[in-house]
């Protein structure tokens, strides 16, 4: 794999917006507006020099998708490819004590609405997504959004794609596979979670990819769960075999976690969601080994019911 077609892509959550639900439990420190950009558009800038091609953002992601509009102009590169979504809104306006991060909207008028400025990527969107349908927003079955979509491919020679969350993940992205609109498929980009924890899509993920759909893995870390923690003891066997594999390779967990990702399921991207350079860095070295067989299988067995996953995650808090 040359430096310029990294599997590993981007993702611009941690770097538009301050808080994330995530394990971490530690204070925010305040930063500034203008230096949360300044970082945003560094941390942009360095994961290009090492080889990142893959960005994916989100009007829902705060300062993200803005930032990303403004350095993808400053570059004229071709071999960017930039995904972006719509539905929801980012609310919290940067405060750290918010009550209410996001509203999520499914609506024909907010896909109009967000695609006037997603539109300005345009020279480098290849992908542009629902952000995480479910069927109680209604999205797959309404017609004139998914007839909008289709105008959109067409007109601008985009794929269209879906991401999704939560315990029914496989009945939404079966759902979404199934769609045709003037007969044709609407959807060719599926953003899943997959991960150590919730292997739920393996199967799915398989199908997906047998009908040449591109699958993109996202929360390949479970938000921080795959690290260690003493909130979570029934997970110390996980985290002494997962901390013998990063002893063994000389990585971080964070490697070895995105690393089985790759090995089971070669998807087309898996996404980073490294916040800085550091955390590049370190996500980074996943492409420097593989996992054995042996290996694999034994991470394979502390996969958890997708319900107690999903379960455990809505309990953690925005960091």
């Amino acid at each position: 794999m040359s430096k310029n077609d990294s599997i590993i892509g981007l993702g611009t959550a941690a770097i538009g917006r301050p808080q994330y639900i995530n394990i971490r439990q530690e204070a925010s420190d305040q930063i500034s507006l203008e230096d949360f950009r300044q970082l945003g558009r560094s941390t942009l800038e360095y994961a290009y020099q090492q080889g990142i091609r893959y960005f994916d953002t989100a009007p829902g992601y705060g300062l993200a998708e803005e930032l990303l509009i403004d350095w993808v102009k400053t570059k004229n590169d071709p071999t960017i490819q930039i995904a972006t979504k719509w539905g929801y809104t980012y609310t919290a306006n940067f405060d750290l004590e918010a009550k209410q991060h996001e509203v999520k909207e499914h609506s024909l008028s907010k896909l109009n609405e967000q695609w006037q400025k997603s539109k300005e990527l345009l020279s480098n969107l290849t992908i542009y997504q629902i952000h995480s349908a479910t069927f109680e927003s209604g999205v797959l079955e309404n017609e004139a959004v998914l007839q909008k979509l289709l105008e959109l491919r067409k007109e601008y020679n985009i794929d269209i794609g879906i991401t999704t969350t939560g315990s029914n993940q496989v009945e939404v992205l079966k759902k979404a596979l199934d769609i045709e609109v003037e007969s044709h498929s609407l959807f060719e980009a599926f953003q899943v979670t997959y991960n150590v924890k919730d292997q739920n899509t393996f199967e799915m993920i398989k199908t997906l990819k047998n009908q040449a759909k591109k699958v993109i893995i996202k929360e390949a870390l479970a938000n921080g769960r795959l690290f260690p923690n003493k909130k979570y003891r029934h997970y110390q066997k996980l985290y002494s075999f997962m901390g013998q594999l990063a002893n063994k390779y000389n990585v971080g967990i964070d490697a070895i976690a995105l690393r089985f990702c790759i090995d089971t399921v070669e998807p087309f991207k898996i996404l980073s969601g490294a916040s800085d350079k550091i955390q590049i860095i370190d996500n980074l070295k996943t492409l420097t080994f593989q996992l054995e067989d042996e290996e694999i299988e034994l991470l394979k067995s502390f996969r958890i019911n997708p319900e107690n996953y999903w379960s455990e995650r809505k309990r953690l808090p925005w960091n």
